[in-house]
């Protein structure tokens, strides 16, 4: 009996050792086919590595990661967690876990896996810019920019921090210093068209509209496919009043994403103020159609409705801003001279009224 045990011991190590080589080799697969971009087959072959050896942390790494390529972020955070019960305190698991969480909005959890990576490696600087993105996210401005400047001290050369640093100051309303950090993450990476773009929206704010058309051309000349840097160029040529050249990339931006309600709505403004009211109100329309909630589509509709002389039809437009946005004072009171003008005093005494009592309670 002795002997049998002993020889059947021998064959489960001869088996547990093939199998084991076994899934060595699907994992070895799967780490070719995740570098490949190959999901389905990285995922596959991870999910035979795991059939043949379940408590292979490496297994349910690969298949983490590939999820994520897939965009199943549940599945990810399941096979990360799932890794760290047989591997705990691993940092390439947190960091992964969460960047997942931090994708599916949970910027809790992810700040937590962060938090994780720091005090196990307090140089770390991936932990710092995930950490950093996650408060940006929950509108920690200062924490934010606190995390990626510790980022930026740990590792100098990453372009990443210096953007997502300068999109918080740039919320902060720190314009100098948002295109300061702009400015580094595009020398770090001359093709950055994100940098480019927040860049153009800081000098913009700045008042300097010529600098803001530059950067979102670069933006265009790099992504040419982008309608929305289309439309933020034509959005700061509308400001500067250069009537035809805002229209030119609202066409282009809608030609672009058919579905743009901002693009056919700042057209038709445009349009508007060349006195191209019909075709104006067109653009409003379908603007509306597109977006239904945009208050302020109404409003602008309303105005020419009434310069028009179609009073209902600016009522109904009023109407609809105020079922939207009903504390907006500007609207009542546009809707008041619509009244007057339809020598509808009562209404027009009550939108005034409303109007005068909100405007004083405010203050």
């Amino acid at each position: 009996m002795k002997k049998t045990l002993s020889l059947l011991a021998v064959l489960f190590l001869i088996t547990a050792s093939a199998f084991g080589d076994d899934a060595d080799n699907y994992i070895t697969n799967g780490n070719a086919k995740y570098t490949e971009g190959n999901w389905d087959g990285a995922i596959a072959d991870f999910n035979k590595a795991i059939e043949l050896k379940p408590d292979d942390a490496d297994a349910y790494f690969g298949r983490g990661a590939a999820k994520v390529g897939k965009g199943d972020l549940n599945g990810a955070i399941a096979d990360y967690t799932k890794f760290l019960e047989i591997k705990p305190d691993n940092i390439e698991s947190y960091i992964g876990r969460g960047m997942a969480k931090y994708a599916k909005g949970d910027l809790d959890g992810a700040i937590a896996d962060f938090n994780k990576v720091i005090e196990l490696n307090p140089e770390d600087a991936r932990a710092y810019i995930g950490r950093g993105a996650a408060k940006y996210g929950k509108g920690d401005l200062d924490g934010a920019i606190t995390d990626l400047s510790k980022s930026i001290e740990l590792r100098p050369n990453n372009a990443d921090s210096y953007y997502n640093r300068g999109a918080a100051k740039e919320d902060k309303r720190d314009l100098d210093g948002a295109i300061a950090d702009f400015n580094k993450s595009i020398e770090l990476k001359i093709d950055y068209t994100s940098a480019y773009e927040r860049r153009g929206s800081a000098k913009f704010s700045k008042g300097d509209w010529d600098g803001a058309i530059t950067d979102y051309t670069i933006a265009i000349e790099i992504k040419p496919g982008d309608a929305r840097d289309y439309y933020n160029r034509g959005f700061v040529k509308q400001a500067k009043g250069d009537w035809d050249g805002a229209i030119t990339d609202f066409n282009k931006a809608i030609g672009l994403k058919t579905d743009y309600a901002e693009a056919y709505i700042n057209r038709g403004f445009v349009k508007q103020a060349k006195g191209d009211w019909d075709s104006a109100i067109t653009d409003y329309n379908k603007g509306i159609e597109l977006k239904p909630d945009n208050d302020n589509a109404y409003c602008i509709r309303g105005d020419l409705k009434q310069n028009k002389g179609d009073l209902d039809g600016a009522l109904a437009d009023f109407n609809k801003a105020i079922g939207l946005n009903p504390n907006d004072f500007a609207i009542y009171y546009n809707r008041g001279n619509v009244e007057v003008a339809k020598r509808d005093w009562d209404s027009a005494i009550s939108d005034g009224t409303i109007d005068r009592t909100r405007l004083f309670q405010s203050g």
